[in-house]
């Protein structure tokens, strides 16, 4: 599945870089907030589900090689987050649910 395939069946709001998204394959989903912990967790191609919003979340999605960042309970990205994604091609969505509830549809999939 793609991530484009993936924002229309859940429903997900694009905060950058959406013109990529018809081309990123998801091989899989990690979640989690601590960026030392998920920098060494996840995998290339998973979806990461986080409330982290900020730039450093930004240089732990392009390491990781993430198929995209999901922003889970509508937290915000950073003026100077989103900026650096779009620079580095990270796709970043949004969404008012939890993490836990994007993970368990996800999981329906």
């Amino acid at each position: 599945m793609t991530v484009k395939e993936l924002a229309k069946k859940l429903d997900l709001t694009y905060l950058s870089c959406e013109d990529k998204a018809a081309k990123r394959e998801i091989n899989g989903c990690y979640c989690g907030d601590l960026l030392s912990w998920v920098m060494s967790k996840a995998k290339e191609d998973n979806i990461w589900l986080t409330v982290m919003g900020n730039i450093n979340s930004i240089g732990v999605a392009v390491l990781t090689d993430v198929a995209c960042i999901i922003l889970t309970e509508n937290a915000p990205l950073d003026d100077n987050a989103k900026e650096k994604a779009t620079e580095n091609d990270v796709i970043v969505l949004t969404t008012s649910k939890t993490s836990y509830q994007v993970a368990a549809e996800i999981s329906k999939l």
